[in-house]
């Protein structure tokens, strides 16, 4: 096993992707994510697992059941799992974010260049852990 081991704020400030995972392992996975202005990842719920946010640049609105929470860098937000949510960019630079899943949400690997794409996509975590 070697595990990950990286620069994640470089690594979330570079990346362009709406939504790209990096790591899965059996418990937990990380995701970056950029969320263009005025684009939000869309409402959701998971019954099953809780979700953390760093925010590392621009500005934007996470909210959880009825809170709305404005956030910027250095910002984190834990969503337990359960909660209504939606992560919406606000400022005129892209929200540039990671989030890490307990357990995982999505298939090892996947990459959305878009936020229309991740829309329309409906994959889910299948079992497979990066290593």
């Amino acid at each position: 096993m070697k595990g990950y081991k990286d620069d994640i704020e470089k690594q979330t400030e570079q990346n362009t992707d709406f939504r790209r995972v990096v790591y899965t392992g059996h418990n937990l996975q990380l995701v970056l994510m950029s969320i263009e202005p005025g684009d939000e990842i869309g409402a959701e719920v998971h019954d099953d697992r809780d979700q953390f946010f760093r925010v590392e640049a621009g500005e934007g609105e996470i909210t959880i059941d009825d809170n709305v929470y404005r956030v910027k860098a250095d910002d984190a937000v834990i969503v337990p799992q359960g909660a209504r949510h939606n992560v919406k960019s606000v400022g005129s630079e892209p929200l540039k974010l990671y989030t890490i899943y307990g357990p995982p949400e999505h298939i090892d690997g996947t990459v959305h260049k878009t936020c229309a794409e991740a829309s329309e996509a409906h994959e889910h975590f299948d079992g497979k852990t990066t290593e």
